[in-house]
């Protein structure tokens, strides 16, 4: 029986890592919110690795610290090993990862959530979402639980994550599952559908648990952390800890063997499993199958947490079954007497097409309905709760009647995934690559503050504290560049035994100590031999100045490409142009650009099937409707 349970202004559908952003965005920005889990205990769960950041990913926590979520915060208080990955590559592709302790981070992240004002949290499987049509258009009004209860609402946020309709397959065994064995959300996909929302079939997988006691790791590479650790979030200014190690070992030609011999059994080979995999995170029979010439693979041994004695077994996700899994774990060194506590398994869900949603992440065609994480087509936690910030976000301003938060792609590493998603729809599972950015060199891991900070500031998510000492880390930066500008070092024996000790080209006349820092074999540390007046700056300050001045053609040249991309971007396109009506344009070009209604020249000409010439004649357009008004 249905009876009204309450008002909110906005409904938040899953509590996973899209979810907890969204809401406490929702929530910190003053407006009174709920978040829906189908179990409390299932909070940012980590039913996959792990782990949180590693390549391009950890771009993406730093970004999302910068404009105010938690995600980075949260990881900095749970983690048990830390490392930058790429160190050996340029600092564009330098990512943070971190080990963190499972349990704890869930934990910690209920507690937040618990505790934030404006926020309720409830358990309940959300069944219905409640459209009305008001002079023609589609708008939210409220949601429905499994349970009859009728929730009124301004706006909603979905943020199921794998839970739609999911399923678990293991061989030729599947049953009805969410993830880690949870129940799954079977009935809103009826709903969507009934709303005309297109679903897509998607897959994904997780490797096995094992027993820790089991392992023999004097037979495997120890995977030790960093020994200065870098934090998360830019709040934290050092963090000192004990870490736990991961290890690493490897498949062989008796693995292979023995997965090639079953690979008929395999759900994903046999014809079991219909959702499409990711790509970029294979399982091992894919592996084995698509790279036949490759003897071995990698697989790393993580711990899930300091209380338990389960470890994650990275890079051997199968759908294989039971059996097979056990056989073929026990040909890995290390792990002949394995003990299994947890099998590896394939996951089938829901999705929608992303490319039904505006850059805001609202519905194109349904006021107020937002949605934000896996459920948008993308994999992994951290492309999850960038699009759960923003979500969260704009459903606030729009509530509020101002401007939406629109990231482009020249801002951040959350602008290109969601300008991907929304502009270029998926096939697959989305995962966030450096590759992916194309002004990757001006979207650093280590300057996400002070691109994205000031935009933090102006939605609300940066308390004023913390806004003056980054206004001082700004003042800092720019100062040191312009003393390094103005200061110059003689051809004195100090200057030149210096320069000799580093191999580097000696000087006969006055040299600007920017212009040696530029020198590859020259760090900023360094130069305090021969800089006596060098001020006493924080990591974080001396990090900006040597990757602004060591880089500095590089950036002013990506600066340039970036203008020309801005351009095409603050060309805005009306959502009620009529592309049949424009000549010139391409039939292939008029039927997508009247289906996906770009917001901007910029995003027409990222749309697949819009050519450059297509582009030339929609500014030709654009000019002469202009001359005419």
């Amino acid at each position: 029986m249905e009876f009204f349970a309450g008002e909110y202004e906005v409904v938040v559908i899953g509590a996973g890592h899209a979810g907890c952003e969204a809401a406490l965005a929702s929530a910190r920005l003053g407006i009174k919110t709920v978040i829906f889990s189908i179990n409390l205990d299932s909070i940012a769960n980590m039913p996959c690795n792990p782990n949180i950041g590693g390549t391009a990913k950890g771009h993406l926590v730093r970004e999302i610290d910068a404009l105010g979520g938690e995600m980075g915060k949260n990881t900095d208080k749970t983690f048990i090993q830390s490392k930058i990955l790429n160190r050996a590559k340029g600092p564009a592709v330098f990512s943070l990862r971190a080990q963190v302790d499972r349990r704890l981070y869930q934990s910690e992240m209920k507690g937040v959530l618990e505790l934030q004002e404006n926020l309720d949290v409830k358990q309940a499987e959300v069944t219905e979402l409640i459209i009305e049509d008001v002079d023609g258009r589609k708008i939210i009004s409220g949601v429905k639980t499994f349970t009859g209860a009728f929730y009124k609402c301004k706006c909603v946020i979905m943020t199921t994550g794998t839970y739609l309709k999911a399923k678990i397959i293991i061989g030729d065994i599947s049953y009805s599952s969410g993830p880690d064995g949870l129940f799954p959300a079977n009935k809103l996909s009826d709903s969507l559908k009934e709303h005309n929302i297109e679903l897509l079939r998607f897959k994904t997988g997780t490797p096995a648990r094992l027993n820790k006691r089991s392992i023999d790791f004097s037979k495997m590479e120890e995977q030790p952390g960093d020994e200065v650790i870098v934090p998360f979030s830019f709040e934290c200014e050092e963090i000192k800890k004990d870490q736990v190690s991961c290890y690493l070992t490897y498949t062989n030609s008796e693995t292979h063997k023995i997965i090639k011999q079953n690979i008929h059994r395999s759900a994903l080979f046999g014809g079991l499993i219909e959702g499409i995999g990711p790509r970029y995170c294979p399982s091992i029979e894919d592996k084995v199958t698509r790279f036949k010439d490759k003897e071995s693979h990698q697989v790393f041994v993580e711990p899930m947490g300091l209380n338990t004695q389960e470890m994650y077994l990275q890079g051997m996700s199968t759908s294989l079954p039971e059996d097979v899994q056990i056989e073929m774990m026990k040909t890995l060194p290390g792990l002949e007497n394995v003990s299994v506590m947890r099998n590896a398994y394939a996951i089938e869900y829901d999705c929608i097409n992303p490319t039904q949603l505006k850059l805001t992440l609202e519905f194109k065609n349904i006021d107020g309905l937002f949605s934000a994480g896996q459920i948008n087509g993308s994999s992994g936690y951290e492309e999850a709760a960038a699009q759960g910030l923003i979500a969260g976000i704009n459903a606030v301003l729009k509530l509020k009647g101002e401007e939406p938060l629109i990231l482009d792609r020249s801002q951040g590493y959350i602008g290109v995934l969601i300008d991907d998603l929304v502009t270029k729809g998926t096939e697959e599972p989305y995962r966030m690559m450096t590759s992916r950015a194309e002004y990757r060199l001006l979207l650093r891991q280590d300057n996400a503050d002070l691109r994205l900070t000031p935009i933090g500031n102006t939605v609300g998510l940066i308390s004023k504290e913390r806004y003056l000492k980054f206004e001082e880390k700004k003042r800092q930066i720019e100062e040191e560049i312009k003393r390094l500008e103005k200061t110059i070092a003689s051809p004195s024996d100090k200057v030149i035994k210096f320069l000799n000790s580093r191999n580097s080209t000696p000087i006969s006349s006055g040299i600007k100590i920017k212009d040696l820092l530029k020198r590859p074999e020259i760090s900023y540390d360094s130069l305090t031999e021969i800089d006596e007046k060098m001020p006493q700056l924080s990591f974080q300050v001396k990090e900006q100045v040597s990757i602004t001045v060591k880089y500095e053609g590089y950036i002013k040249r990506q600066m340039i490409q970036v203008e020309q991309f801005k351009k095409l971007e603050k060309r805005k396109l009306n959502k009620n142009i009529n592309y049949d009506e424009i000549k010139g344009l391409r039939l292939e070009a008029r039927q997508k650009l009247n289906k996906f209604k770009p917001e901007s020249v910029g995003q027409a000409s990222r749309i697949s099937g819009v050519s450059p010439a297509d582009i030339s004649v929609l500014l030709i357009y654009l000019e002469t409707a202009r001359n005419k008004e």
